[in-house]
């Protein structure tokens, strides 16, 4: 299921995240020291270092506004979120073919996350660089994401996706994992349609016995298959 999410962040707090961002400085790493054997022969890219207190700062922001999206919620059904990170791609450097890691250890207390849900929002306007294109392989074929500024697409960890070279500008974005209360796609896909159905039935009145029916399913699959 892949879901665009948008506006997340608005003007004004989109442009807090980017000036922080570009005026981070030392706190711009090689992207590889964060990634897997699998990733890291094909990752090129600069990503903001977890310990800094710039990322402290926007991770603050991205998931304070992450909790009050409804379309988010209901998309992902967060459990747990790694704590959002950021990254930049100048003109060269892309991000080859991979999988998302099955398991991250969450940077503040060591727990172990599971990666059901992948997440990229982005924070450069489409027209500020060429290439650079999120793409994402699932039964259907290969989609290509590059989303206004502020906007966010989430995606099964499970896709084998990649980010493509980036041949003018800078690609400037956030990322992030989360671990659902439902792991399995196909069961979080049909409660995401299902509570679709259900706002929709709310905002033109529809017979309300029928709504309260269908939020009791909606609970009683959530309570079924959910995990805690």
């Amino acid at each position: 299921m892949l879901i665009h999410i948008p506006g997340v962040l608005d003007t004004n707090t989109l442009n807090t995240v980017r000036t922080m961002l570009l005026q981070a400085g030392d706190a711009w790493v090689d992207g590889r020291i964060t990634a897997g054997y699998q990733g890291a022969p094909v990752k090129l890219n600069q990503q903001i270092d977890e310990r800094s207190e710039v990322a402290h700062q926007c991770q603050h922001i991205v998931l304070s506004a992450l909790e009050r999206n409804p379309l988010f919620i209901s998309a992902a059904l967060p459990n747990v979120v790694y704590p959002p990170m950021f990254n930049r791609y100048g003109e060269g450097m892309g991000f080859g073919l991979h999988v998302d890691g099955s398991v991250r250890l969450h940077p503040h207390n060591g727990s172990k996350l599971r990666t059901d849900v992948s997440g990229t929002l982005f924070l450069a306007e489409p027209d500020e660089y060429e290439g650079g294109e999120l793409q994402i392989a699932d039964t259907y074929g290969t989609h290509s994401v590059k989303l206004a500024a502020g906007d966010m697409v989430v995606y099964p960890s499970t896709s084998l996706h990649q980010v493509t070279t980036v041949t003018r500008g800078i690609r400037l974005a956030c990322f992030l994992w989360v671990q659902s209360l439902v792991k399995d796609d196909g069961q979080r896909s049909l409660l995401f349609d299902m509570d679709t159905s259900i706002q929709t039935l709310n905002r033109t009145q529809a017979d309300e016995t029928a709504r309260r029916s269908l939020v009791g399913c909606y609970h009683n699959l959530l309570r079924q298959w959910s995990e805690t």
